[in-house]
């Protein structure tokens, strides 16, 4: 299993920037299809931002045009960038990572999550 590490949460306002770092442990990373969820108090953890392998991005509706994900394979290590944040915006956020497996299924690990917080 892969071991993640999120950093980078915080504190901002309205209108500000973050970005989120996820280190993953061990070899392989560039194999590993990464995405970063967030779940907020009394919802259900949400799909914010996915990067494959190859490096194609989905992103969730909410955050298209201000959200960017990366990937820094040598460092392996996934990004988020986090622009023009909004109140909503605030909530847990989580790296994950999918490992395929030789029989077709994948192997799914979680961080243990960064406070985004944003708020006047």
């Amino acid at each position: 299993q892969v071991q993640l590490v999120e950093s980078g949460g915080g504190l901002v306002q309205p209108g500000g920037s973050l970005r989120l770092s996820c280190a993953a442990s061990g070899s392989g990373f560039s194999i590993l299809s990464m995405g970063w969820y967030r779940q907020a108090p009394g919802k259900q953890r949400e799909l914010v931002a996915r990067i494959t392998s190859g490096g194609s991005t989905t992103y969730a509706d909410s955050v298209k045009g201000r959200f960017t994900i990366s990937r820094d394979n040598p460092k392996n290590t996934v990004y988020l960038q986090m622009n023009s944040l909004r109140p909503e915006d605030a909530a847990v956020y989580y790296c994950n990572a999918n490992k395929p497996t030789p029989w077709g299924s994948s192997i799914t690990s979680w961080g243990q999550g960064t406070q985004v917080t944003v708020s006047s």
